[in-house]
């Protein structure tokens, strides 16, 4: 049997990627069909509980929204944010993350950096952690305000650099974030797994995006978020029409009554 992420690498140069992120078992359910993979992103932190950076956000918190989305997946490859401070050393990762795809049932875990981080990222491969690696912007350890990346000659090497470690240590796809457009269209001719964007153009062999902006939840202003659809519109219609007929007394009616 082709594992999911056999697939997720097959895919390159042959079809684009879509990638979605879910916090819960309902949403999970209703993208699965339509995503080749989901993630249980540590975005949640400003998404879901207003915090001001990721950094706030807890294994704890991400293994209880990774078991509900879980319960949603059937079809797409599961990976997970392994939130800040979860992976400073080897012995630390290993134990986090092992613990993570126990609980969760996840395919995979999602790390952020380059060179820093290598010989953790090979530590987990080598005990068969499926990993997703993650350069560009690092939303865990930027400070200050999110700029683009690799618009100097010496962060496009850096760049270039990291993404051939990653590649070479087993990571089998990588996010790039906010990566100028012409060094994300160079990256992924260069290495040989799946680039998936999220603000770097189409040049990438895929897409994330939080699924939050994607449905109008949130009041984004990053240049990459693009709205599809005004869930917001729809919540506050339909709380509108339950608030009148509460009101007026028609519902619930006899239908919905025992």
């Amino acid at each position: 049997m082709i594992s999911k992420i056999t697939k997720i690498k097959s895919k390159k140069n042959r079809t684009k990627i879509v990638c979605l992120t879910a916090y819960s078992k309902n949403i999970a359910q209703s993208i699965d069909k339509h995503t080749d993979i989901i993630l249980v992103g540590d975005s949640l932190g400003s998404t879901l509980y207003n915090f001001k950076s990721t950094r706030s956000v807890t294994l704890e918190m991400m293994i209880k929204h990774s078991k509900s989305v879980r319960q949603g997946v059937s079809n797409s490859l599961m990976v997970v944010d392994m939130p800040y401070n979860t992976y400073n050393k080897p012995s630390q990762a290993l134990k986090n993350c092992k613990k993570v795809m126990k609980i969760t049932k996840c395919d995979a875990v999602k790390i952020e950096g380059g060179l820093k981080i290598i010989k953790i990222i090979k530590c987990l491969i080598k005990n068969n952690i499926p990993v997703m690696g993650h350069l560009g912007i690092l939303p865990q350890t930027t400070k200050g305000k999110f700029k683009s990346k690799g618009k100097s000659t010496k962060e496009r090497n850096e760049i270039i650099k990291d993404c051939k470690l990653l590649e070479e240590a087993g990571v089998f796809s990588i996010v790039l974030e906010c990566v100028e457009r012409k060094l994300a269209n160079k990256i992924s001719n260069l290495i040989k797994i799946p680039t998936i964007g999220i603000g770097s153009s189409n040049n990438c062999d895929g897409q994330i995006l939080v699924i939050d902006d994607v449905l109008g939840l949130t009041d984004s202003k990053m240049k990459f978020v693009k709205k599809f659809v005004d869930v917001k519109k729809l919540i506050t219609e339909g709380a509108k029409k339950f608030e009148k007929e509460v009101k007026s007394n028609k519902f619930p009616s006899r239908k919905y009554s025992y």
